[in-house]
């Protein structure tokens, strides 16, 4: 679908750079149809010399040739970045706009639209970094100007380096709490696993290998069973066995109403952000 699109990306911080590296991973886009900004210009050469991505001189270079853009800096920066683009996002008559796709958390559609110009489309995407590994969660939501073009686009973007589904924008602050910041509270249980386990004598290495990969077996099962994940915790949990002595310490501590909340705190954020 991108062999023949310039696809630009802004911001190539921790989630711009995973999008990068992932797309040409997956090869969905041609390194050399890739074109990057951004004012660090360590993070550019960087992905320039391990993917071979062009370099754009400054912002309004990929607004003005670029077919595609992913807009990722921080929330904050949004608005003064679309304001410096906006007019470069036009095109001469008869040509097509670049579809805009902005992964900043909390910043609605209406705010991108306002300050991006008439006619752009735009579409509102909520990635994850483990999108650099082909194994990113990804949900996106559509702009007034957008066409079925513009969100098969950029479901095959999102889907080149994950899992992608389309939600009304209602539930972007959700997406963000869930998905978005999720994978900071895997990282934190796996830590407390390693931890658990060299307090009861394993080596950290070994601890680390395990933990990580028990994470990760786990939710490959849920995903290829389909099984609910109550169901397959009782695969594993036997009568008065060593699993249902370490659940009940779990529930004791509040670990489940601990997570609830704190998807539930990133929400609220994410609505103070927008």
């Amino acid at each position: 679908m991108f062999s023949d699109k310039r696809i630009g990306i802004i911001g190539v911080g921790a989630m711009g750079s995973a999008l990068c590296r992932g797309l040409v991973q997956a090869n969905a886009a041609p390194a050399n149809r890739l074109v990057i900004f951004d004012p660090h210009s360590a993070h550019t050469q960087t992905l320039q010399q391990s993917l071979g991505v062009k370099v754009a001189e400054s912002n309004v270079q990929i607004a003005r040739f670029t077919d595609i853009i992913l807009l990722c800096v921080k929330p904050y920066n949004v608005v003064p970045v679309l304001q410096e683009i906006a007019e470069h996002l036009q095109r001469d008559e008869g040509k097509k706009p670049p579809l805009l796709i902005s992964i900043a958390a909390g910043v609605r559609l209406a705010t991108l639209e306002a300050n991006a110009g008439a006619d752009i489309p735009i579409i509102r995407a909520m990635p994850n970094t483990p999108a650099q590994l082909l194994q990113g969660a990804s949900a996106f939501c559509v702009g007034s100007h957008a066409t079925p073009v513009h969100e098969k686009q950029a479901k095959a973007i999102f889907e080149a380096v994950g899992k992608a589904v389309q939600v009304p924008e209602s539930l972007m602050d959700a997406v963000t709490a869930l998905s978005g910041s999720g994978p900071a509270y895997v990282y934190l249980m796996i830590e407390a696993l390693i931890d658990g386990g060299v307090k009861v004598g394993l080596p950290r290495d070994i601890a680390h290998q395990l933990a990580a990969q028990t994470v990760l077996g786990a939710a490959q099962m849920v995903m290829e069973t389909g099984l609910h994940p109550a169901q397959l915790r009782d695969m594993v949990t036997t009568p008065a066995g060593t699993t249902i002595a370490a659940l009940a310490s779990l529930e004791h501590s509040g670990v489940r109403a601990a997570l609830i909340d704190a998807v539930e705190k990133a929400a609220n954020r994410a609505k103070e952000l927008g």
